[in-house]
């Protein structure tokens, strides 16, 4: 990955008012938005309820950006299909959500899909090691997932050092996301760490449409 790409912003379309998510995902797109973040729960892997991939597919005529999937759903593999039919072009699956997640990580990519593989706070990140080069996206949760609004955890700074210092050693070519407590202060310490895509929600959504641009700009630094 070039260390001197701009980094990439994905708004969290979970701190959106679902109301009005369709013009919030126009607004977000005209802002300068990278990735539109969707956060897929489903109260057993994490204890909140969100959507699933009807809301995805609706959603998918409103814009171009990719669709930055994230399940935080177990168990995972009987919705993949459905969520790459629905629109989603990154699926990002958790280490902790499944018993074959290098199985999970191929049938992404056969969907024509690029794979992610997310990590709680509480998951060393030793666990992503032996799937290098079966990842697109490697994603720290900075956040225990579950809820939006969450304060950032300084200490998963670490893991995005070391799947750097992975990417670097061995010539491989993925992209590093940091998901939680997203905001101006955070955001600087994540870029220094080398994340690729910073994932806010109230940090922008938070702002009003008026301010997403400004906002955005900001995270990117």
């Amino acid at each position: 990955m070039d260390s001197s790409a701009r980094t990439k912003i994905a708004p969290s379309l979970l701190a959106a008012d679902w109301a009005e998510v369709g013009q919030a995902v126009r607004d977000l797109d005209a802002a300068g938005a990278d990735y539109m973040h969707l956060d897929v729960m489903d109260g057993h892997f994490v204890p909140n309820i969100s959507f699933g991939p009807q809301f995805v597919k609706a959603l998918r005529a409103y814009t171009d950006k990719i669709f930055d999937t994230h399940l935080m759903i177990a168990p995972v593999d009987p919705y993949l299909e459905a969520f790459a039919a629905a629109g989603a072009q990154i699926i990002t699956i958790h280490a902790e959500a499944g018993h074959h997640i290098h199985r999970s990580l191929r049938a992404i990519r056969a969907l024509g899909c690029k794979a992610g593989l997310a990590i709680n706070p509480g998951t060393p990140v030793s666990m992503m090691e032996p799937l290098l080069g079966e990842f697109d996206l490697g994603l720290i949760m900075t956040v225990n997932p579950g809820f939006g609004g969450q304060a950032f955890i300084p200490e998963t700074l670490k893991k995005v050092r070391r799947l750097a210092s992975w990417r670097e050693g061995q010539g491989l070519d993925y992209e590093i996301e940091v998901d939680g407590g997203i905001d101006p202060k955070s955001a600087p310490l994540c870029r220094a760490a080398r994340a690729d895509v910073l994932v806010a929600g109230s940090a922008i959504l938070g702002q009003g449409p008026d301010g997403y641009a400004d906002a955005i700009q900001e995270l990117r630094g």
